[in-house]
């Protein structure tokens, strides 16, 4: 079972920002939060943080299938180096070497397509 993020935002919003949950930008976002990668730059975009939490956050985040394909074939489509790839999504070589291993035969049946 998914948690329903939107509700999770709009409980941290009303308590700690509740001029952010009055700004129509963020009302059509918070409707949107569908994919991981929805979510974490809804996050971004709400709560800034400094670098050392974004370091630290960065070992606990999750990516679902679908990210994890966009970002493959963004990689392969535009001929992207893994350790670039590592460095832009802050992602580790080996995740990204892991991922592209895993999810071989569905990048193959997606390029064929």
């Amino acid at each position: 079972m998914r948690p329903n993020y939107k509700k999770i935002y709009q409980d941290m919003l009303k308590d700690d920002h509740p001029e952010k949950l009055e700004n129509p930008k963020i009302q059509k976002l918070l409707n949107g939060l569908k994919t991981t990668e929805e979510i974490l730059n809804f996050n971004d975009l709400i709560f800034e943080q400094s670098k050392e939490s974004i370091r630290n956050n960065q070992q606990l985040k999750t990516y679902d299938k679908k990210t994890i394909l966009k970002l493959l074939q963004y990689q392969k489509k535009h001929d992207f180096s893994t350790s670039y790839m590592s460095r832009q999504y802050k992602i580790s070589r080996t995740t990204i070497a892991k991922w592209r291993k895993l999810f071989e035969k569905e990048l193959e049946d997606i390029k064929v397509k």
